[in-house]
C-alpha cells in the first residue's frame, strides 16, 4: 500500500467510496465525477501505477481486474446495449490517479472514441 495513494486509501477503508463489487484482489466503486450514467472504477487491491506495470508484475491480477469489470457491466445491466472499459495510462493518456484503474462506462450512447482535435 502507498499511503499517499487515494485509491490505496479507499482499499484500506480510510476514504469512503460507493463500492459496487469486491473480490479478494479487486475493488469497484462509483466514480465521483461520472462521465456517463454508469461510471465505475475497477482497481486491483495491490498498488501498481498503471496497466503496463500491473500486466508486467502480476498478469493474474490484470485478469482479475478485467473479470471484475465484466462482472460490474453485467450487474449494472450494460451488456445488452454495450459499454466501454478504459485504462488511461500516463499523462498523455489522461491518467489522473497513478494507481491502475479501469473505467467501466455505459448506460447511454457514448459517442466517438476520441474527442476531435
Amino acid at each position: 500500500m502507498d499511503n499517499s495513494c487515494l485509491f490505496c486509501r479507499i482499499v484500506a477503508g480510510e476514504i469512503p467510496a460507493t463500492v459496487v463489487h469486491r473480490t479478494e484482489t479487486t475493488v469497484a466503486f462509483r466514480d465521483i465525477d461520472p462521465k456517463a450514467p454508469t461510471h465505475v472504477l475497477v482497481i486491483p487491491v495491490e498498488h501498481h501505477a498503471d496497466v503496463v506495470a500491473l500486466a508486467t508484475a502480476n498478469p493474474a491480477a490484470a485478469a482479475d481486474v478485467l473479470a471484475a469489470a465484466a462482472a460490474v457491466a453485467e450487474a449494472e445491466g450494460l451488456t445488452g446495449d454495450g459499454f466501454r472499459v478504459i485504462f488511461n495510462t500516463g499523462r498523455h493518456g489522461g491518467q489522473e490517479v497513478f494507481h491502475v484503474h479501469a473505467h467501466v462506462v455505459g448506460g447511454a450512447p457514448l459517442g466517438p472514441m476520441l474527442a476531435g482535435r
